[in-house]
C-alpha cells in the first residue's frame, strides 16, 4: 500500500460510499448504457409553478419535470421497467426514483411508489416525505430496491447536460440539468429569450433501441413545452 503524502488527506471506500461504488460499477459493467440530451423551454412550466404558488400549492420545478415525465412514460411503456436474468421486465405502474444527496454527499435513489396514481401536489409531498425520511436514515429495503425509473436532478447547479449512470436493474434514468435564459426560436419563427432546461436520458440499449428513447425524450420535451396543458 503507498504511504500518505504530507498534507494528504485518505478517505476510506467502505459503508455506504463503497455500496454505491460498487453498485455503479456493476452498472456499467453490465448494462449498455447510452445518453440522449435534448432540450426544452419552461417558460409555461414556471407560469405554472407560479399560478400554482398563488394559490397556496407549494410545487417546485422538480416536481412539475417529474409529474411530466410520468405522464410520458404512461405513453413509453418500454422505459419503465427492468433488465433482470436476460428478460425485460415492464411495469405497468410507476415507482419513481429520486436521486437525493444526503449531508456525507453519498447519494441515494429511493422509490415513490406507484407515483403514476398521485396527482402533482400528492407527488410533490411525497417526495419531499422521502427527502425527509432519506435524510434521517428511515428508508425502507423496499423503497431502496423497488424503483422502476429514475430522475437525478442537478437543476440547483450550472450543468445543464450530465450523464446519468443507470440504477441497476432499471431501463432508464433521466438527468435534470440547470435552467438557463437564452436566445430560442419560437413556434413563429422568432427569436426570444426563454428559459431552457437541459435533459439527459441514460437508457440500456440491451432493453431499448436508440430511437425509441428518443421518441421518449422529444415527447417529455414537448409534454415539458406545453405543461399547462399537462397539468390543468
Amino acid at each position: 500500500m503507498t504511504a500518505p503524502v504530507s498534507g494528504e488527506t485518505i478517505i476510506p471506500l467502505r459503508g455506504v460510499r463503497r455500496m454505491i461504488a460498487e453498485t455503479m460499477h456493476r452498472s456499467l459493467a453490465e448494462a449498455a448504457q447510452l445518453t440522449h440530451h435534448a432540450e426544452c423551454d419552461v417558460s409555461n412550466l414556471l407560469g405554472v409553478k407560479e399560478t400554482l404558488a398563488k394559490r397556496g400549492a407549494d410545487v417546485s420545478v422538480e416536481d412539475l419535470v417529474i409529474f411530466c415525465t410520468i405522464r410520458t412514460l404512461a405513453r413509453h411503456p418500454m422505459m419503465n421497467g427492468l433488465v433482470e436474468q436476460n428478460q425485460i421486465r415492464l411495469l405497468r405502474s410507476v415507482h419513481l426514483g429520486i436521486a437525493i444527496a444526503l449531508s456525507d454527499d453519498t447519494l441515494v435513489a429511493p422509490a415513490i411508489f406507484d407515483a403514476d396514481r398521485k396527482t402533482l401536489e400528492d407527488l410533490a409531498n411525497a417526495r419531499k416525505a422521502l427527502i425527509a425520511r432519506a435524510r434521517a436514515g428511515k428508508l425502507t429495503v423496499a423503497e431502496m430496491t423497488g424503483g422502476t425509473f429514475t430522475v437525478s436532478n442537478l437543476g440547483s447547479s450550472r450543468v445543464r447536460f450530465f450523464t446519468p449512470i443507470l440504477n441497476p436493474p432499471q431501463i432508464a434514468i433521466l438527468g435534470v440539468g440547470g435552467i438557463e435564459r437564452r436566445p430560442w426560436v419560437s413556434p413563429e419563427g422568432t427569436i426570444e429569450p426563454r428559459p431552457i432546461l437541459g435533459l439527459s436520458l441514460t437508457f440500456d440499449h440491451r432493453a431499448v433501441d436508440g430511437f425509441p428513447a428518443a421518441r421518449f425524450l422529444t415527447d417529455l420535451c414537448r409534454s415539458i413545452d406545453a405543461c399547462d396543458a399537462e397539468v390543468h
